[in-house]
Parts: structure tokens; sequence; C-alpha cells
């Protein structure tokens, strides 16, 4: 009877291990499979950005400096060795074609250039499906993180060699909020007149 007893602990040990591990392969290969779907929305992305920064080239005389951020910023981005530089590199680019968006709305010649327009509406819906991309790769690490922390399945990770997984993180100047000013005092400059 102690014997059975025994076997039964051990089968169900077994099947346990086996469940644990089952599972944080799937989802490893989840947070794979979501880096990979960020993957193709950022190449998608250092694609276009080369042709949208020649066709505001000519309009941007003064911008070059913003410009050649853009490309060196999408260059690292593409030559990054490794995820945690890439996810930097990437965070960088974002933040600069930022400011390019932001520049380019001074330029009245830029709004009205068909080109121009149509690019920009291409980057900006890959920069939306990046976005959704990274949500869904933050999910899916919080699900892995969450297992390999958790006891019991944490004792399978150690054992295995499962390690957490990096975040996707929006580049520092996007998680500063934006100062708004919703009071209707007129400017002080209009007062005096």
């Amino acid at each position: 009877m102690g014997s059975w007893i025994i076997i039964g602990i051990v089968v169900i040990a077994a099947l346990y291990l086996t469940f644990a591990y089952n599972s944080l392969v799937r989802m490893r290969n989840s947070v794979e499979n979501a880096w990979r779907q960020i993957d193709v929305q950022l190449k998608r992305r250092h694609d276009l950005i080369p042709n949208l920064v020649e066709a505001v080239k000519g309009y941007m005389q003064f911008e070059r400096d913003t410009l050649t951020q853009v490309i060196e910023a999408r260059n690292r981005a593409v030559a990054a060795p490794n995820q945690e530089t890439r996810l930097q590199a990437e965070n960088q680019l974002t933040t600069g074609l930022s400011r390019l968006f932001a520049l380019m709305e001074n330029y009245p010649q830029l709004k009205a250039d068909e080109n121009v327009l149509r690019l920009q509406e291409q980057l900006t819906t890959t920069e939306n499906q990046v976005a959704f991309a990274r949500q869904a790769y933050n999910d899916a690490v919080l699900e892995l993180n969450n297992r390999i922390e958790t006891f019991p399945a944490n004792i399978v990770a150690s054992q295995f060699g499962f390690h957490p997984a990096d975040y996707f993180q929006a580049p520092a100047e996007d998680q500063v909020a934006p100062k708004v000013d919703l009071s209707l005092q007129a400017p002080r400059a209009s007062l005096k007149q």
C-alpha cells in the first residue's frame, strides 16, 4: 500500500513537472512570436523612413540635424546586435520621428505634398501597428514573467534555465505627461493692445 502512495506521488510530481515545463515553453514561444510581430512592423518602419526623409529633405533646409538624427537612429536600430540594444535604438528612433513630425507641421508645403502625405500616413499606420504589437508583446512577457516568478513553477523555471523577458518600454520622453493649460485667460501681450 505504501509503495502505491509513493508511486502515486512520483507520477503526480512527474505530471506536474511536465505540465509546468510545457507551459513555460509555450509562454516563452509566445513572447518570441510577439517579438517577431513587432520585428515585422519595425522592418516596415525602417523601410519607410529613408523615403520620408528623402521626400522632406528639400523642404526642410534648416532641419538637417533632425533629419540626420532620424536616419542615424534608424541605422542603429537596424544594426543593433541584440534585443536590449535594439529596444533602446527603437525608442530613440520613435523620439526622433516624433520630433520630425512636429517640425513638419511648420512647413505648409509639406502638408500639400501628396507623396509626403502618403508616406506620413503609411508611417503613422505602421507606428500604430508597432504600438499594438508592443502591447501584445508586453502582455506575453507579463504572463511568462508571472509564471517564472511564482511558486512552484519558479522551481521548474530555475532548473530548466527559463529567465524573465524584458518589456518593450516607451521612450523616457514619452513617459512625461504633457502640460495642458486650459485657462481662459488671454495672453498678456494681447491685453496691452
